[in-house]
């Protein structure tokens, strides 16, 4: 592989917001993702809709167009395919840094070099795990993929957060008897406003029956164990959330707290503790991962292959978006 100007390694969103930034200042940005191109969004569940409106995930000035108020999944990965393909990017897809000057593609592994390293990787690709026996059996799952898949079956979900929730609707509805296992004591305050009543109407009408409070211990093949009753499940879902590629942090070398997971970085421009790397949306928070979207982390490219005056610029962008829509 040939020297670079620079390397962006993520194709998201926020990857490809870097790699405009850097190509409408001269610079030819290689894109290189372990997954396809807008992989994060590939992973979404087949029938999502986004609950942001669609301005806010648009990036370098490209409109997204879509047949209702809100960008659907196949939507979402139409514009980002257009979007690359408008500005002529390179997309190197199926393509994983594994070290500084490493990569591993589907036919082995290659050297690579660059002047900019761009870590725009987010979190989609590392599930958070039970740590649990059991815990890596076919029918057991991180991602939500289709409700349709488990109708006629018994499913637990675990987890209580948004995705959780919404999974256990959604499964529900598909016809699938449906247990949802969470932890805490009561559903957090995050869960949408309107996601809440829904959960809390169909339990209290016996349609989807909860455990609160409750941890997981085992997965055997046709049952979820808990401390103190086992749970009959065809197929498990455990959304409990994602993390950063730390273990990348430490082989690159980036100086990183080891409580939150969050990078040393000069707030102004994202660099890291390494001279010449710079991290880009989501992984700047580590574990805080509901701190950065699309909606703001597309801004990070300007921070980072942006003059002062630039930085600022986007800057100012985004604060006026928050204020346009009171948050």
């Amino acid at each position: 592989m040939s020297h670079e100007a620079a390397v962006i390694v993520g194709a998201g969103p926020i990857g490809l917001a870097c790699a405009i930034s850097a190509k409408r200042r001269g610079i030819d940005p290689l894109v290189i993702d372990a997954g396809a191109l807008a992989n994060s969004i590939v992973r979404y569940p087949i029938n999502m809709t986004f609950f942001t409106t669609p301005e806010r995930l648009e990036i370098g000035n490209h409109p997204l167009v879509c047949a209702g108020p809100k960008a659907t999944r196949e939507e979402a990965l139409k514009y980002y395919r257009g979007v690359a393909r408008a500005e002529g990017l390179r997309v190197r897809p199926y393509t994983k840094l594994i070290d500084k000057n490493m990569v591993e593609t589907r036919l082995g592994r290659e050297s690579i070099s660059y002047d900019k390293l761009v870590l725009a990787t987010g979190y989609f690709d590392h599930p958070n795990r039970l740590g649990i026996p059991g815990e890596d059996q076919p029918h057991v799952h991180h991602y939500f993929d289709e409700a349709h898949r488990s109708s006629g079956l018994d499913v637990v979900v675990i987890g209580g957060k948004n995705s959780a929730v919404e999974a256990a609707l959604q499964l529900f509805r598909a016809g699938a008897r449906t247990t949802i296992v969470y932890r805490g004591a009561s559903w957090p305050k995050s869960v949408k406003y309107w996601l809440r009543p829904d959960l809390e109407n169909r339990i209290k009408a016996g349609e989807i029956a909860a455990r609160l409070g409750a941890q997981v211990k085992a997965i055997t093949p046709r049952e979820v164990r808990l401390e103190n009753e086992s749970i009959a499940a065809d197929r498990v879902y455990a959304l409990i959330g994602f993390h950063p590629d730390l273990e990348l942090f430490g082989r690159l070398g980036i100086e990183y707290d080891r409580a939150s997971g969050r990078p040393e970085i000069n707030p102004d421009t994202l660099e890291t503790s390494v001279p010449g790397v710079y991290v880009a949306g989501s992984v700047t928070a580590g574990t805080k991962i509901s701190e950065i979207f699309i909606e703001n982390g597309r801004f990070d490219g300007e921070k980072i292959f942006g003059s002062v005056a630039e930085r600022a610029r986007a800057q100012d962008v985004y604060r006026g978006m928050r204020r346009e829509t009171g948050e």
